[in-house]
């Protein structure tokens, strides 16, 4: 027998010691960080390891690393598990292709391009767009930023920085933002924060003023970030009102989709993202939303000479055959790239599109069956709103971290808090598709149990007036 053959069928075995374990103890049993390495053996030795004893230290890995895919886990914009996905991906590393060039990828570059020319067809993209997979959200935030740059001062490429050039995002966009101005040489000093409503939505009269006032200034408005869902209380920029603007001053306008993109898919929530066809830049992430392993994430551009303009170099020892629209590392930020469009499209050609977009619905009904069991109950305060997979809400008097903490400690539920403006709140993610509502309604219910058994953390904190 082989080595790949006994290492998979190991393999098999820890899988089966996963979903059981999963099912007994849906989150893990808390490790002191303090404490890690002498609970556990994470040691490299000198000498080999016994297949017996090796199996037996990555069982206790696995048992000890928290669950993202059980019914507990709300804490992260991720969860849940699609299974034709982790196919997928389980075959990309057994084939471990780099998609750089056609001529080691082959048909995996047609997967890859096939996904992204079916997302510009959602969006409303022409036929000179085209796109890449970042390795993240924060990745294809930098990517079009970049984009932006260089399509407002063309020259920066070869004589760097050499004018005032602005950004601007709302005051709940992604972090990443503040790094990407960094690293591009635009300088954090160059970001405006646009104000926000009372949903987190950003005020595009706002945006038009401080506009308005850097032109004075003697700034170049070069580049506007809109947000698809909001990092906290997951609202969505208005894309048409902030596209007026953009359009008029010729600025690059990118919307984040990151979290919540994905409703791109729906019949019944696309109309969130109405006018992201007149965006330079879309991403999304196919691992948040749509349940695929992480990283899967998709960065589309309304015309593909900006990601050649931004990113392409010749190297004759790599791109040798096959010409650029094969090529795809003429057009990524990376050279050797893993492959993340194989999950993705396992499990959107085993779905379907219409798959996809039931998967998406499911997450706005879960979303709905908890606002429902919020509002009423008068023990609960909500502070989020419909259409919104972030369901923010403040149970009696009881200070959310500590609440949050309290039960991340006990083992009860993962389940994270997020602060807007002077209130902060528990933030249950609704993103695991594979949820029901009884899954939801079992929330409730062991977070109000642990609270009835654990009574000194009523009134840990007064909550904002």
């Amino acid at each position: 027998m082989s080595n790949i053959t006994k290492d998979l069928a190991m393999f098999n075995e820890l899988v089966e010691v996963l979903i059981t374990e999963e099912a007994a103890h849906p989150v893990a049993e808390r490790i002191e960080a303090n404490k890690l390495y002498d609970v556990l053996d994470l040691s490299l030795n000198t000498g080999e390891m016994i297949d017996d004893e090796f199996k037996a230290v990555l069982r206790e890995v696995l048992v000890s690393t928290p669950k993202t895919a059980t019914n507990l886990f709300f804490n992260q914009l991720f969860g849940g598990r699609q299974s034709k996905a982790v196919l997928g991906d389980l075959l990309a590393v057994l084939l471990n292709n780099s998609m750089y060039t056609y001529k080691v990828a082959g048909p995996q570059v047609g997967i890859e391009q096939e996904i992204i020319r079916q997302s510009c067809n959602l969006i409303g993209y022409g036929a000179a767009s085209n796109g890449t997979f970042p390795t993240g959200g924060s990745m294809s935030n930098y990517m079009a930023l970049v984009m932006g740059r260089d399509a407002k001062d063309p020259a920066c490429r070869l004589d760097g920085m050499t004018k005032p050039l602005i950004i601007y995002t709302s005051k709940e966009a992604h972090y990443s933002n503040d790094k990407n101005a960094s690293f591009a040489g635009i300088g954090r000093k160059n970001m405006r924060y646009i104000a926000t409503d009372s949903k987190g939505r950003m005020l595009a009269n706002a945006l038009a003023a401080q506009v308005i006032e850097d032109i004075a200034d003697g700034g170049i408005p070069t580049y506007v970030n809109a947000t698809a869902g909001t990092t906290v209380l997951g609202a969505f920029d208005p894309i048409d009102a902030i596209a007026d603007i953009t359009e008029k001053y010729a600025m690059w306008l990118h919307v984040d989709g990151a979290y919540c993109g994905s409703v791109i898919f729906s019949e019944d929530y696309k109309h969130l993202v109405t006018g992201v066809a007149r965006s330079n830049s879309f991403s999304y992430n196919a691992h948040k939303m749509l349940g695929t392993p992480l990283t899967c994430s998709i960065l589309l551009v309304n015309d593909k000479k900006h990601l050649h303009d931004s990113f392409s170099n010749d190297a004759d020892y790599l791109y040798q055959t096959d010409g650029d629209d094969f090529n795809l590392g003429k057009t990524s930020f990376q050279c050797g790239r893993r492959n993340d469009a194989l999950k993705f499209w396992t499990l959107w050609k085993s779905v379907g599109t219409n798959g996809l977009k039931d998967i998406v619905d499911q997450q706005f009904n879960l979303a709905d069956i908890a606002l429902a069991y919020i509002r009423s109950n008068p023990e609960y305060t909500l502070y989020s709103f419909d259409d919104s997979i972030s369901v923010c809400f403040n149970y009696k008097d009881i200070e959310p971290m500590a609440l949050c903490t309290a039960l991340y400690e006990h083992q009860i539920t993962v389940v994270g808090f997020g602060s807007f403006e002077a209130d902060t709140f528990v933030r249950l993610v609704t993103i695991n598709a594979n949820n029901e509502a009884v899954d939801i309604l079992n929330f409730f219910q062991v977070l109000e149990g642990f609270v009835a058994k654990t009574p000194h953390l009523e009134k840990v904190a007064a909550l904002p007036v």
